[in-house]
């Protein structure tokens, strides 16, 4: 499963831009990896890892500006389509799972 992150946050003062660059900071040391300008994703194994990846990005969230959360299976996620620009990515594009011991 994979869950995604979509965030609209205010920079307008100094402390929405530090809780910005705090929020993304959080993201990035929690493992997730940016798919887009906030938008980012996470690999979670089953549910009770979503739901774990979920209340720790509830804890973390700023307090100003919207956040969502979407959980996608592997197979959706693996039929996102690419329209606009070159595929250039060296993300595994599978469904299939890898193991690396």
């Amino acid at each position: 499963m994979r869950v995604l992150v979509f965030f609209d946050l205010p920079v307008l003062t100094a402390t929405e831009r530090r809780e910005y660059v705090q929020f993304r900071k959080f993201l990035l040391k929690s493992g997730f990896i940016m798919l887009q300008e906030s938008v980012y994703g996470k690999l979670a194994l089953n549910t009770t890892a979503v739901n774990a990846i979920v209340s720790n990005v509830k804890k973390n969230k700023p307090p100003a500006g919207l956040v969502q959360l979407l959980t996608v299976t592997e197979k959706q996620y693996s039929k996102m389509e690419f329209i606009v620009g070159e595929v250039h990515s060296e993300v595994l594009d599978s469904d299939e799972r890898l193991i690396i011991l």
